[in-house]
This record gives C-alpha cells, structure tokens and sequence, in this order.
C-alpha cells in the first residue's frame, strides 16, 4: 500500500486521477454546479465535497469520488432512498451509488438528484 495523498484543492484530487476517472469525476461535479453553482467547493474526508447551502456541513454536502473503475456519488441516505427505483442498475450504498466508468454518466438523473437533496436542505 503507497501512502495517502491528502489533497489540498479539489483539482489537485481532480488531477490525481486517471483521464476516466477525471472525465467522469469532471462531469459529475458539472452536474452539481448546473444545481447550485454557488456550491461552496471544498475536500471533506480528503475527496471532493459541494456544500449546496452557505457554511453547509457535511449533511449539506454531496460528495463525489474517483476509483479506478467508477465514480461514486455521495447525495444522502433520503435521496438514495428516493431515487431508489432508478438506481437499480447501479451498485450502491445506504448513502451512495457508483457510476462505472465504462458508460455514460446518467447527468439528467444526477441533476434531479441533486435538485432533489437542496430542495429538502432549503425547505
């Protein structure tokens, strides 16, 4: 096992990765910012995290990952549970879904995903 890199900047953690994974990540992280584009961007737990309200912990936040073989999207536990019935393809977690770098990123299920967490962050 090598070292952890503990990442300063989000592009630093971006520039890190394989050109898959970048891509992938990069397209992610558009989706969010089509959202809210005034995310505040930051690296929470050493990988990317978008704060969708000012000062957002990590509740407020969606965070997303690089792997060697998928993207995993981090929207909350309430937004899995919604979104349940779409994700069905996918392998996921009680708060996570992992998008596999061998197909298109679903953006417009991303989207609602998003929209649907910062609606129920600014009710």
């Amino acid at each position: 096992m090598g070292e952890t890199i503990l990442y300063k900047s989000v592009s630093e953690y971006f520039n890190a990765q394989s050109e898959p994974t970048k891509v992938a990540l990069l397209g992610l992280e558009e989706c969010i910012l089509s959202v809210e584009p005034n995310a505040t961007i930051l690296i929470n737990y050493n990988i990317p995290a978008y704060a969708l309200v000012e000062n957002g912990k990590r509740e407020q936040q969606i965070m997303i990952a690089g792997y060697k073989k998928h993207v995993g999207l981090y929207p909350h536990p309430t937004t899995m549970e919604n979104f349940e019935p779409e994700l069905t393809k996918y392998k996921r977690g009680k708060g996570s879904v992992q998008f596999p770098l061998n197909k298109p990123l679903p953006k417009g299920l991303i989207i609602r995903m998003i929209k649907y967490r910062k609606e129920l962050l600014t009710k």
